[in-house]
C-alpha cells in the first residue's frame, strides 16, 4: 500500500480486501509487487512468489480478449505469449483462468506450453464439477483445481472434484468466494481433505482473517502432525525455473 501510495497509484481497498491499484499497464502491477516483497525483506521467488487469477472470462470478446486498460485485442496464442513473458520476468507460481471458460483449445495450448512451469488453475473453466474436470484432462487443459463449495452446490459434488482432480495427478485448492461470513467451515476442509493449498483472501476484513485464524488453531491441535505446504508449491514450480 505505501509503495502504491508513493507512486500515486492508489484508490483504496477493494471489496475483498486487496487494493484497489491504479495503474497504467498490467505489467505495472506485477512491477509492484516485487517491489513489495522486496521491501518487506525478502528475495523474490524464495519464500514468496506471485499466484495470479486472471479471470479471462471478465474481458473475453468476440472469440479473443480485449484488454481495455491497455487498448490492445488479441486472440488466445498472443495472450499466451503475453504471459510467457511474464513468467519469464516474475516469480509466479500459479496462474489461475488464464483463459476463458469457452475457450478449451486456449487453455489446452497454455497448459500444454508452461504445465510444467506453473500451475494452471481451473475456476470458472471447471466450477468445482467432477465432470468437467475429466474433460479437461482429456483435452489437456489445466493441472489443478479450484475447490468452492458453494460453487458446486454441495459438500458431496466438491469432494467428488476434488477426488477427481487428485486422480489426474492435479493440484488442488480449496477457496472461498467473494460473498463470504465468518464461517471457518473450508479451513477444515481444506485441511481434512490434505488439499494444500487454502485461498480466502488477504490478512484483513473479519470474514477472511476468521478463516486463516481457524488454520492456526487447527494446526496448534494438530501439533507436529502438521505443516504449512507454501515453501512446497513454491520449490516445485518456481524452483524449476531457476
Amino acid at each position: 500500500g505505501d509503495i502504491m501510495a508513493g507512486r500515486r497509484k492508489i484508490a483504496g481497498v477493494a471489496y475483498e480486501g486487496g487494493w484497489w491499484p491504479l495503474f497504467d499497464t498490467n505489467e505495472e502491477a506485477l512491477e509492484a509487487l516485487v517491489s513489495a516483497i522486496e521491501r518487506a525483506g525478502e528475495n523474490p521467488g524464495d519464500r514468496v512468489v506471485i499466484a495470479l487469477d486472471i479471470a479471462a472470462s471478465e474481458f473475453s470478446e468476440d472469440g479473443g480478449y480485449r484488454l481495455s486498460l491497455e487498448d490492445r485485442y488479441m486472440d488466445s496464442g498472443a495472450l499466451t505469449d503475453m504471459f510467457e513473458g511474464w513468467l519469464d520476468a516474475y516469480p509466479i507460481v500459479s496462474i489461475e483462468d488464464p483463459m476463458a471458460e469457452n475457450d478449451v483449445e486456449g487453455m489446452a495450448e497454455f497448459t500444454q506450453r508452461f504445465g510444467d512451469r506453473v500451475q494452471v488453475v481451473g475456476d470458472d473453466f471447471l466450477v468445482t464439477n467432477a465432470d468437467l474436470v475429466e474433460d479437461a484432462a482429456a483435452a489437456g487443459a489445466c493441472n489443478a483445481l479450484l475447490v468452492k463449495v458453494n460453487q458446486s452446490g454441495t459438500v458431496s459434488e466438491s469432494v467428488a472434484a476434488f477426488h477427481a482432480a487428485r486422480e489426474h495427478g492435479w493440484g488442488t485448492i480449496v477457496s472461498a468466494r467473494s460473498g463470504e461470513t465468518e464461517d471457518v467451515s473450508i479451513s477444515h476442509l481444506s485441511v481434512g481433505l490434505g488439499g494444500g493449498q487454502l485461498k480466502v483472501g488477504s490478512f484483513t476484513r473479519s470474514v477472511r482473517m476468521a478463516k486463516w485464524n481457524e488454520c492456526l488453531r487447527i494446526q496448534e491441535e494438530l501439533g507436529k502432525t502438521a505443516f504449512v505446504g507454501g515453501t512446497v508449491l513454491a520449490n516445485t514450480w518456481w524452483g524449476q525455473q531457476r
